[in-house]
Order: structure tokens, then C-alpha cells, then sequence
């Protein structure tokens, strides 16, 4: 693979677009109508698509997105240096608050939160195992 992309459907694309740049602290690279671009890492880019602009893609072949939004289709699982300041600034920025940051079986501490349109996102840090 040379890049991986995640797109996320959303209702507004412009209110989506804000929270994902305050709640990332970076800019988009590309913001077209249609689609937001943010690169997280090297080869790593997140997408966020208007809801009604995927459905013309796909047409009646599945339900259109709005059908579905507010429910959680997906997990962003993130890990960072200090997911206390990114779940602050989701709550700041309209997100809702999902679990409070916890240690998890697989060995992280991890806190959720839920974004404008309902997708969930996990920042983890590494547990210190000394």
C-alpha cells in the first residue's frame, strides 16, 4: 500500500471540517466542496465526505448514510501523547463524551468520544509497564 485513507461521511462539511481542525490542531490540506482532507501521519490522510455527496456514488445500491447518522459506523482509534487534551478539545468543540480515559485490556489507556455526526473516536496512549 502507498497510502491509506479514511473517509468519514458527514452531515455538514463545514462544521465537520472545523471540529476535525480544532480537535487535530492542524489545517486541511485540501478543502474542496465535496472533500476535507487532513494528513495525521506520513501516508495517513482522514477524509470527511458530505453525506449527500457519497450517495450519489452510490446510489440505491445501499441506504443512503443519512439513514444511519448519529449511530456509530466507525472508530478512529488514535494514539497520542496526551488524550487528555484532545478529549478536552472535543469537548470543547461540540463533542460528546463516550468513556473517561481508561486503561484497556490490550495495554493502553484509552478515553472515547463521539464526533458531530456520531463516529467514534478513541485517542490512546501507551500504558508505562515499568
Amino acid at each position: 500500500m502507498n497510502e491509506v485513507e479514511f473517509i468519514l461521511y458527514v452531515r455538514d462539511q463545514n462544521k465537520s471540517r472545523a471540529f476535525y481542525e480544532r480537535l487535530l490542531n492542524i489545517k486541511p490540506f485540501l478543502d474542496v466542496l465535496g472533500m476535507t482532507e487532513f494528513k495525521l501521519a506520513e501516508n495517513i490522510k482522514l477524509g470527511l465526505m458530505p453525506e449527500n455527496g457519497i450517495s450519489k456514488i452510490i446510489l440505491d445500491k445501499i441506504p443512503h448514510p443519512n439513514t444511519g447518522s448519529g449511530i456509530p459506523r466507525c472508530e478512529l482509534y488514535l494514539k497520542v501523547n496526551n488524550p487528555l487534551e484532545y478529549i478536552a478539545r472535543a469537548f470543547e468543540f461540540g463533542g460528546m463524551e463516550i468513556s473517561k480515559l481508561q486503561e484497556w485490556d490490550r495495554g493502553d489507556k484509552v478515553g472515547c468520544i463521539s464526533d458531530l455526526d456520531g463516529h467514534i473516536i478513541a485517542f490512546a496512549e501507551k500504558r508505562n509497564n515499568n
